[in-house]
């Protein structure tokens, strides 16, 4: 896969296709330390033991729609090439933990990618899942919950196409906006001063 966005979409759904009614995205990149950290939490039914241990080998899948699982495989390839590592674990509440780690500024981190538009995608095809996605810039923080969307706009506004249409722009704006303010002299000058504490 040529984006990050697109290894998220994948993992993602692993974990609704695991009966997961909560999902937490958390991306971390700080710029100063040189490191890129995804991680993936979700509330199913979680992984057997004995696939968990075997979970990057392609030819190991927990689906029953396919025989190969190339997502966890590939992901895992894309964080060695990068100086990173993948790692998969139980969930405190049951579930399962993808965390994925790259080093920032290696010539062969692949793009983010559009993140509006896994988000978007996601939310209109699963509105009855909740989704919690935190994206982190060099100490800026970005947060989409959609338990709090839901209570603010009404429990079936994620069904309306209008509604994911708007949000999937506002998110554009505000990860844009995000890099924009990390990119300000003052907040590099903070966070520089973070790691010289």
């Amino acid at each position: 896969m040529r984006e990050l966005s697109l290894h998220i979409l994948d993992i993602v759904e692993n974990g609704i296709t695991a009966g997961a009614d909560c999902i937490h995205i958390d991306v971390i990149v700080s710029r100063t330390e040189d490191f890129l950290s995804i991680k993936i939490r979700d509330n199913g039914h979680g992984i057997p033991v004995e696939k968990l241990k075997k979970l990057t080998d392609p030819f190991v899948t927990t689906r029953t729609t396919r025989r190969v699982g190339l997502g966890l495989s590939l992901l895992a390839a894309a964080t060695e090439r990068c100086d990173g590592k993948l790692g998969v674990a139980a969930g405190t509440d049951g579930g399962t933990e993808v965390t994925a780690t790259f080093r920032y500024s290696h010539i062969d981190r692949a793009p983010m990618g559009d993140m509006a538009a896994t988000m978007a995608t996601l939310l209109m095809g699963n509105p009855q899942i909740d989704f919690v996605y935190t994206h982190v810039f060099d100490g800026e923080e970005f947060l989409l919950d959609t338990r709090d969307l839901k209570k603010e706009l009404g429990d079936h506004s994620l069904e309306d196409p209008m509604v994911i249409h708007r949000l999937g722009e506002s998110i554009r704006t505000s990860l844009q906006q995000l890099i924009s303010n990390a990119d300000k002299p003052e907040a590099r000058e903070k966070n520089h001063g973070k790691t010289n504490d």
